[in-house]
């Protein structure tokens, strides 16, 4: 999380600080200097009721500078600038009229003042020296006009040591304006990026309201599914029984039946055996849900499946003016796999490449063996029915519909299949479509 601040900002928050400290200033000044009115009543009782009414003065004089400052929203080193004035003016008076036994006194009360307006001040450095030096001009001013003493007297008595105060002083708002600086861009990152962490929060609990609507919804939707898995099962059971009962009562009645018929009977058994059996896994909820779906996995010979599902749709084709290309590998291959689901696999690619494809159209089976891989091709030269529709098909079981009528739509569920069950055996299932046509691969170890 990167946080900026603008110059802007860190002004506003520099003017917050300073007039911060300058109201301490002021307050602290208004508060507590009338009451030096009680050192003057001890070390200059002759004139103390005069610097008295002089303090009060100063001090109603800053409070309306104060007021005036802050009404109008002006620069706040103006007003410390002509604060500092005058209580540089009012103690340089004091420290040349005073005996020269007092002087120590007020040249320490006004070092003071000094270095409390250092210690206090947020503002650049250069103005605090500039004040000092203000100081010391006003000192030499008055000691010309108003002192009796000799220069060696003044710094010998308290003058030297205002001298080094003043000056030591001056020092402290340099490290002070870096630091407090350093801490306002602290607190502004702080603020800032707490700003941010609140609106990522926000975000965050409204996206996870939509995850929680979310998941109800998909909650209800797969115990729809379940309900439908259920109940479409036990039908189709009822149905498939039926086939087989009448297939069966065929059988009995064999010795009326030609070779083709019986060869027709013997298929219908065989089908209707697989359709028992992948229905079987369909109805086994949780083994469906289950990260690993079991397999009977089995030895055959897989390019003997492929020829039995290619004559399966033989007549399928052949309504459509399809014509199926014969390329099958007629030597023998043996995986180790679960055969109504491979069996399955081809099946389904097979059955959506005729589906999809127009009239008179050719569709070549071809299988092969590559580097110790069983290859299952199927390649439509056709019109393509697009790379985009594909991937929906086969990955986000969504209707495929063609606008210009065309092309039958249907659910991509068996192609969604089709991958799923490649991957779960271990194979690979590759698929393509450009303006060569469609192409589908299926890839499986073969036993050595």
């Amino acid at each position: 999380m990167f946080v900026q601040i603008s110059k802007e900002e860190y002004k506003k928050e520099i003017s917050k600080k300073a007039w911060y400290q300058t109201n301490n200033i002021i307050w602290t000044i208004i508060f507590l200097y009338p009451i030096f009115s009680i050192v003057d009543f001890i070390y200059a009782n002759n004139i103390w009721l005069q610097f008295f009414i002089v303090r009060i003065i100063t001090v109603l004089i800053i409070y309306g500078l104060y007021s005036f400052f802050q009404a109008r929203k002006y620069n706040y080193r103006t007003l410390l600038h002509i604060c500092f004035f005058l209580l540089s003016t009012t103690s340089a008076i004091l420290c040349n009229v005073v005996n020269i036994q007092q002087q120590t006194t007020y040249y320490l009360i006004f070092a003071t003042i000094i270095l409390f307006f250092n210690l206090q001040v947020f503002w650049e450095p250069i103005n605090s020296i500039v004040q000092t030096l203000v100081a010391l001009l006003l000192l030499a001013v008055f000691y010309n006009l108003l002192s009796d003493y000799t220069l060696d007297l003044v710094i010998s008595n308290g003058g030297s040591m205002f001298f080094i105060v003043a000056f030591i002083s001056c020092l402290i708002p340099n490290a002070r304006y870096k630091v407090i600086a350093r801490e306002v861009r602290s607190q502004i990152l702080i603020e800032k990026s707490n700003e941010q962490l609140k609106e990522q929060n926000h975000d965050i609990n409204e996206k996870n309201n939509i995850i929680d609507r979310q998941y109800e919804q998909l909650r209800k939707l797969d115990d729809q599914k379940n309900s439908f898995i259920n109940i479409a099962g036990h039908d189709l059971k009822n149905l498939i029984g039926s086939i087989v009962m009448s297939n069966n009562m065929l059988k009995e009645e064999d010795y009326r039946l030609s070779a083709d018929q019986k060869e027709y009977t013997h298929y219908i058994s065989e089908s209707a055996e697989k359709m028992q059996y992948m229905l079987n896994k369909l109805m086994d909820v949780k083994e469906i849900e289950s990260p690993e779906m079991k397999f009977n996995m089995e030895i055959f010979d897989i390019n003997a499946e492929v020829v039995h599902v290619y004559k399966g749709l033989i007549e399928t084709a052949q309504m459509k003016n399809i014509h199926l290309v014969d390329n099958i590998l007629k030597l023998p291959l043996n995986v180790k796999l679960d055969k109504v689901f491979v069996g399955q696999v081809f099946q389904n690619l097979l059955s959506n490449a005729i589906k999809f494809s127009q009239t008179n159209n050719n569709i070549k089976v071809v299988t092969s063996l590559q580097r110790q891989k069983f290859v299952f091709e199927i390649i439509d030269e056709g019109v393509a029915i697009g790379q985009q529709e594909l991937d929906m098909m086969f990955n986000k079981l969504k209707t495929l519909n063609d606008a210009s009528g065309t092309i039958e739509s249907r659910l991509g569920l068996g192609l969604s299949i089709a991958l799923l069950m490649t991957k779960e055996l271990g194979g690979e299932l590759v698929y393509r479509s450009d303006d060569n046509g469609n192409y589908f691969r299926v890839e499986f170890y073969v036993i050595n």
